[in-house]
């Protein structure tokens, strides 16, 4: 038995039903993860509102997926590095830079301050080093922006540690493997 089953509409609150077509009308689906979280009736609208208004605030569409790439990555979430290599590209991001945001090795600098940073919160569970801090005041983010990442690497550690313990099936293209590290 699986520890979280991935529904569909008939299998869901009226609440999560009227996501699910909302998610169908807007991205012609509903994503494995969606179908996962509406095991909740409150969570699936937590999540979704929160990735909303966050993506009003401080960072751009391709930032917000770098982060989400490099929060992916530093938690081994297959699913959510499929998705958000996928999402990447479609906010401007190309298959390499994608790849190279998932490895540290980014060329644009305020974008791999910002993804060093994302990684660094996640690794140590909260607690960067002041140095990357530091470095991502250096090149021009505000505390707001600190803040709002802070929110992303949160929503995004929900949905690792969520695909994770559901096993949930990945519905986009599988990202591509790294290079193996010598």
């Amino acid at each position: 038995m699986k520890n979280l089953e991935t529904l569909t509409r008939g299998q869901v609150s009226d609440e999560n039903a009227l996501i699910f077509d909302a998610l169908k009308t807007k991205i012609g689906m509903v994503p494995n993860l969606y179908a996962t979280v509406a095991n909740s009736n409150v969570a699936l609208k937590a999540l979704l509102d929160l990735g909303q208004t966050l993506g009003g605030g401080e960072f751009s569409g391709a930032e917000a997926e770098a982060i989400a790439l490099a929060v992916a990555e530093a938690n081994s979430c297959d699913y959510c590095l499929a998705a958000h290599t996928a999402a990447g590209k479609m906010q401007g991001l190309t298959q390499e830079e994608t790849i190279k945001v998932r490895t540290g090795e980014i060329e644009d600098v305020k974008l791999k301050i910002l993804t060093d940073l994302a990684r660094d919160i996640t690794l140590t569970r909260g607690y960067p080093s002041p140095s990357s801090i530091e470095r991502f005041f250096d090149v021009g983010y505000t505390k707001a922006a600190l803040v709002d990442l802070i929110g992303f690497v949160a929503n995004n550690i929900f949905t690792n540690y969520l695909n994770h313990i559901a096993g949930t099936e990945i519905d986009f293209p599988k990202a591509p493997k790294l290079p193996e590290l010598v």
